[in-house]
């Protein structure tokens, strides 16, 4: 009999198994061919995977932190990290022509806050107006210590009733995030965070929300607050401390 005449409804245990009966009706198109095996491409993501975290293991350390990584990293790969680094810190440092907190008036508001977002983010705290508002007072502290520290930021502040007459006072503190004439962000009072224990790496987490300052930026207070964490971690855990060269031995 012609492998033609063989009906369809062949008892099949299983269409995927690798047998040579199966072999025989794939060629025949009796079933289908079987599927690739996704195992290549989940260890292709993998591999990729790893290859990233190997390459950002470096992410976020200043020039001082990868001087002490010089006997842990390869050399070449190291100086080409720090160089990029140094890149980085020099553009920042360009860049840097704000530092400090602007006072708005309402009259120059559209000049030095809309126009200035076509070339910078420019984020603008909303006070309270009667200047008794807890969460309006944490925020000027913050403001003054982030404005020092994202030179390239420009970040302004005013009250709330002289900005928008009427402007409730349960809704401040406000903060609005502009860049290119568009307001991108805008937090009313600091619910959306962690109202009055909201602190500066809450900030800078909204910073790089926006996209007013990138992951792995060396000022971010944040960065270097997870790094301390993860090494007192491992203190905890005896992961350090063993080493047979220690100054106590």
């Amino acid at each position: 009999m012609e492998m033609s005449d063989v009906p369809v409804n062949v008892p099949i245990d299983d269409p995927n198994a690798d047998t040579e009966w199966n072999d025989i009706l794939r060629k025949h198109g009796i079933i289908p061919e079987k599927p690739p095996s996704p195992t290549p491409m989940i260890e292709e993501a993998l591999e990729e995977a790893r290859r990233l975290a190997h390459e950002n293991r470096l992410e976020g350390k200043g020039l001082e932190e990868l001087a002490e990584l010089e006997d842990d990293e390869d050399a070449d790969f190291l100086e080409q990290y720090r160089k990029k680094r140094m890149e980085e810190l020099s553009n920042i440092s360009t860049s840097s022509v704000y530092n400090q907190v602007y006072h708005l008036q309402k009259p120059d508001y559209a000049k030095d806050v809309t126009e200035t977002s076509a070339k910078a983010y420019v984020l603008v705290l909303l006070t309270s107006s009667h200047g008794t508002n807890v969460e309006s007072r944490i925020l000027i502290e913050m403001w003054r210590d982030l404005a020092k520290r994202f030179g390239d930021v420009k970040f302004c502040q005013m009250r709330a009733d002289l900005c928008i007459e009427g402007y409730p006072e349960r809704n401040t503190p406000t903060v609005l995030a502009y860049k290119d004439g568009d307001i991108k962000k805008q937090l009313v009072t600091l619910r959306e965070l962690r109202g009055a224990k909201t602190t500066a790496e809450d900030l800078e987490k909204v910073l790089i929300d926006v996209g007013a300052v990138r992951h792995g930026d060396p000022r971010l207070r944040r960065e270097r607050t997870e790094d301390a964490e993860a090494s007192s971690s491992r203190i905890r855990r005896g992961d350090a401390g063993d080493d047979e060269d220690s100054d106590w031995d």
